[in-house]
């Protein structure tokens, strides 16, 4: 029973490290079993929980906030998810798409010495097949500015180094699209009914929503990149 608790607090601090690194302002006991999918009675217990354990404060207006020591766990958790994403994807030759779900269950593998080598197998990526930072063992994480496609001024030439958006729908349209995390783009054309993009990469025009091209982060064509593994 330790372990599925243990597994269900590792879920909660996951989440309140992205819904606060969106920059959501209030993140209270509501957003939070929203996005858990959680009743906000069960909710109300864990953080109760978390709370006695130092790993998050509850503020006077009810906002939740990851404590230092709770938003280092969670970045050693967020490290071990997405080291074995590039696991499935760079050794087992996963899709990008079809990873999320399986590294979600090997997360929560309880093994310091087993994450160790994993990373060393792996030549210590600096990031998951989908363009996020994996924090190194204290936690840190390395951050690339970035700004979304859509902002992007044309002719200029950029790199796509990661995704605001990684949902199944999404990496298989980029997939039928042609385009890779490392690829250089220019925008051509910036449709003014829509505001779609017109890109050339490699030669070749692609035509982009304004929502594919808004999910898209990039930066200078010279920030290096590692590029995702084989899908």
């Amino acid at each position: 029973m330790q372990h599925f608790a243990n597994h269900s607090e590792e879920n909660y601090l996951k989440t309140l490290y992205k819904l606060e690194n969106k920059q959501i302002k209030k993140v209270n006991n509501i957003a939070l079993a929203k996005d858990l999918g959680l009743n906000p009675a069960t909710v109300l217990e864990m953080v109760r929980k978390m709370n006695e354990k130092k790993l998050v404060d509850v503020l006077p207006d009810k906002t939740i906030q990851l404590t230092e020591k709770g938003k280092k766990k969670a970045l050693l958790i967020i490290r071990k998810h997405r080291l074995w994403e590039v696991f499935l994807v760079e050794k087992l030759h996963y899709k990008w798409n079809e990873v999320h779900d399986l590294a979600e269950q090997l997360e929560h593998i309880e093994s310091d010495d087993l994450v160790k080598r994993l990373e060393a197998f792996l030549g210590s990526p600096s990031v998951d097949p989908h363009g996020d930072p994996i924090p190194d063992e204290t936690g840190k994480v390395k951050k690339i500015k970035t700004q979304p496609l859509t902002d992007v001024a044309l002719k200029k030439k950029v790199t796509i180094v990661t995704l605001a958006n990684t949902s199944n729908d999404f990496l298989k349209y980029l997939d039928k699209s042609g385009l890779n995390l490392g690829d250089v783009i220019e925008i051509s054309d910036i449709e003014s009914f829509d505001k779609s993009l017109t890109v050339l990469h490699k030669k070749n025009y692609i035509t982009l929503s304004n929502e594919a091209a808004k999910n898209m982060l990039v930066t200078s064509p010279q920030t290096p990149l590692q590029r995702r593994g084989a899908k």
